[in-house]
């Protein structure tokens, strides 16, 4: 089994491969792939618990990577946020100096959890402006919410 410190660069070179053969509709196939069939835990989630279901699986996922990050949640408004203040997924790539991470390689997180997350209503903005800091934002908001906030 590979280690999660390996993990990580042989995602971002697999990215990097996909692209080098199929261009970055291969990586985008590849991603939503895997949105399709493992985000599973997430659609069931917040198929049960509404924007709650967001809080509960991330709390699982974050906690799990050691991220550094704010969450909130607000059942009422139907919004949930993630600030990511330190992603350690990027933030390993970032400081290896003997490859360069694949250039999209956060962009990935917004395919993976868009596809779970719109089919079901959700409203879904992501913030990648801090990407180079490894940070990162998203605010998930509620069918019904989202439509009187635009």
């Amino acid at each position: 089994m590979i280690s999660c410190t390996e993990f990580i660069p042989a995602y971002s070179e697999l990215f990097k491969y996909i692209e080098s053969i199929d261009g970055f509709d291969g990586v985008l196939k590849y991603w939503n792939h895997l949105g399709e069939t493992g985000l599973k835990n997430l659609d069931e989630n917040v198929r049960r618990y509404g924007i709650m279901g967001c809080y509960k699986y991330w709390s699982g996922t974050l906690n799990e990577e050691a991220a550094d990050f704010t969450m909130t949640v607000d059942e009422e408004a139907g919004d949930f946020t993630i600030d990511m203040h330190y992603c350690p997924s990027k933030g390993r790539l970032l400081n290896l100096d003997y490859m360069e991470p694949y250039p999209k390689y956060c962009y990935h997180c917004d395919i993976l959890y868009r596809r779970v997350l719109e089919p079901l209503g959700y409203k879904y903005d992501y913030d990648f402006s801090g990407i180079d800091k490894a940070k990162c934002f998203c605010r998930i908001t509620a069918p019904g919410k989202w439509e009187n906030k635009e």
